[in-house]
């Protein structure tokens, strides 16, 4: 089958040239087309027509669908070869005079599919629509011509083509010139990873049908994206002079992968299973890039900022604030329309109900981070702090949170070292001083371990020892996830441990304490959570968080300068019985519907 993506007028005349070969087509609009749960059908082959705007953008019905693949090619979780039995072609109707903005959306689209192993069955075309410069005179023209190789290749297809060798093939090993190979294309197709010159890969990034090689099947090789890659941070950076301020990109993470899977109602993040988030409600950020420790797995791969104490220009509490809420708000805007996208869901997501301050770095540097929490409850956001437990001072001095998390990653000196490589010299006392300053707080307090197979996992008794210390509300026990190779680290896909790894370790840390029992579960995030029996009510848990009642106890604490302290059993609220432990959901809420890609099963120790 072909489908057909327009431009309309353009996009009807292909359609009927296509239908007089006697194949399946149809035209799709793009606002109305859902690439998560189509984009990845197997034979396939897409043709998209692509106008682009006078300032380089992509028009309104598309402009969905190129965020999407945008992002699909950024993010290792899709992997390089999501696409990779899509075959496609693109043509690009832009216009010469526009300097600098020349049929990008095209070029981008290309490159965007070529990189997640999608097979290219034509080289890009690209209409010019300055009737000057035009190397034919017109869009239409320029189509034209392309549109005749295209059904060139098209009828070739559904024939099941082969072409003779030509004695010059550069990827095969014919010894005669009577000897039947497969096209370039098909050859490429089966060997996706396979590397190209520098100067050949940049032609398929770059150039037009005009100036290519002049063969019609150029694939070639899938570069490997570096994940969520913080140079574009970094250098945004560089321009505005500050580290302490909110950028866009950290917050596209969570957003597209679990504010878009709520927003279509398939199913939230652990924090929705363990304490109630509505992870589209979410808005996770930091109000500083920088960190004191340079941890192994790091998904940020040590791109950003370290150091032991605050020495970059700051950007004031409330323009941070207000630019993470307008940058939230813009993202979810950008999912209106959106096949599968519920619209109470919608109209929820403009709202920012809670802050997860985790996203990277270490948030309790930033010198304004009290008054960045007043801030967010004021505007009755509840607050999820993380830290990596090396600034004791700032923990004793931090104003009440909604839920405060220290990051144990490891139980002794020598596997802290090796697993966080904390920049402070006397990073043992300062982390033992901050799990001390935890068991103080009033409010909700959580330890949150990262399992790293062959690394910590087998350090039950000294971990139960750091329980004591910090006496925490809940412990949260994730397995690491891996972020791809870096050259910072050495992590590799043999530390993950499975879920029932995970799960056999949290059963017997459970064993080694004696006020604490396994709560909940959340197989999708290889995740468990321990909590402490005050939160279990005759018989019953009480992980949960009643959002709105903390926001009036924290309005009433502020109010009274302190003075009206409340404790984490004031604003606890019931767990819902899907997301116990050994609930048969695993964690997964029944009033959504869990959405497995390709032919993926649903089965225990993803």
């Amino acid at each position: 089958p072909f489908t057909i993506f327009p431009q309309v007028g353009f996009a009807n005349t292909l359609l009927d040239a296509v239908k007089l070969l006697g194949l399946p087509v149809e035209v799709v609009d793009l606002k109305e087309y859902d690439p998560d749960d189509n984009l990845i059908v197997s034979k396939t082959v897409c043709i998209f027509l692509l106008a682009t705007y006078t300032d380089g953008k992509p028009t309104e019905s598309a402009a969905w669908f190129c965020k999407w693949l945008e992002e699909a090619t950024n993010d290792f979780r899709y992997g390089k070869n999501y696409l990779k039995g899509l075959r496609y072609a693109v043509f690009g109707l832009g216009n010469s005079a526009y300097v600098g903005h020349y049929n990008t959306v095209g070029k981008h689209v290309d490159k965007w599919l070529w990189m997640l192993s999608a097979g290219r069955v034509l080289t890009r075309g690209e209409g010019d629509g300055n009737v000057v410069k035009s190397k034919r005179g017109s869009l239409e023209a320029d189509f034209s011509a392309w549109q005749v190789k295209l059904l060139s290749r098209l009828e070739a297809l559904g024939q099941g083509d082969r072409k003779e060798c030509s004695g010059n093939c550069k990827n095969g090993k014919c010894k005669s010139k009577g000897k039947k190979h497969k096209d370039e294309s098909r050859q490429k197709e089966a060997v996706p990873n396979e590397r190209l010159e520098h100067s050949e890969e940049e032609e398929l990034f770059e150039t037009s049908s005009e100036e290519g090689s002049g063969s019609d099947s150029e694939t070639g090789a899938r570069s490997v994206v570096d994940v969520e890659d913080l140079g574009k941070v970094m250098n945004s950076m560089k321009r505005a002079k500050v580290t302490g301020c909110y950028y866009r990109d950290d917050n596209i993470c969570c957003l597209l992968y679990l504010g878009q899977s709520m927003l279509r109602g398939r199913g939230g993040c652990y924090k929705h299973t363990f304490y109630g988030i509505e992870s589209h409600r979410c808005m996770e950020t930091t109000p500083s890039l920088a960190c004191a420790n340079k941890c192994v797995f790091c998904w940020r791969h040590h791109t950003n900022p370290v150091g032991t104490e605050w020495r970059w220009k700051m950007d004031e509490a409330e323009q941070i604030l207000k630019e993470a809420i307008e940058n939230h708000q813009n993202m979810i805007k950008q999912f209106k329309g959106v096949p599968g996208v519920k619209a109470e869901r919608f109209e929820e997501g403009l709202a920012v109900k809670h802050c997860a301050l985790s996203l990277v770095g270490e948030p309790i540097m930033y010198p304004q981070i009290n008054h960045f929490l007043k801030l967010l409850h004021q505007q009755r956001i509840s607050s999820f702090l993380v830290t990596n437990a090396q600034f004791p001072e700032e923990i004793r001095n931090l104003v009440p949170v909604t839920q405060l998390y220290v990051s144990v990653d490891a139980s002794t000196q020598d596997s802290l070292k090796k697993i966080d490589r904390p920049l402070f010299k006397d990073f043992w006392p300062r982390f033992l001083a901050c799990l001390q300053g935890l068991a103080d707080k009033k409010q909700r307090t959580v330890y949150r371990l990262t399992l790293v197979k062959a690394w910590n996992v087998d350090e039950l008794k000294a971990y139960s020892d750091l329980i004591d210390v910090g006496k925490p509300d809940f412990i949260e026990v994730k397995g690491v996830t891996y972020c791809g190779d870096s050259s910072a680290s050495s992590l590799t896909m043999a530390n993950v441990p499975w879920h029932q790894e995970v799960v056999h370790f949290v059963q017997q840390l459970a064993d080694l304490l004696t006020d604490y029992e396994i709560a909940c579960e959340h197989e999708h995030s290889n995740c468990l959570l321990i909590a402490h029996r005050k939160f279990k009510v005759n018989g019953e848990w009480w992980t949960w968080i009643d959002y709105e009642r903390f926001q009036d106890l924290i309005a009433g604490y502020e109010e009274s300068a302190g003075a009206r302290t409340f404790s984490s059993e004031d604003y606890m609220a019931k767990t819902p019985l899907w997301a116990l432990f050994g609930a048969k959901e695993r964690g997964f809420d029944p009033t959504d519907v869990r959405f497995l890609r390709r032919k993926q099963k649903d089965i225990s120790g993803c």
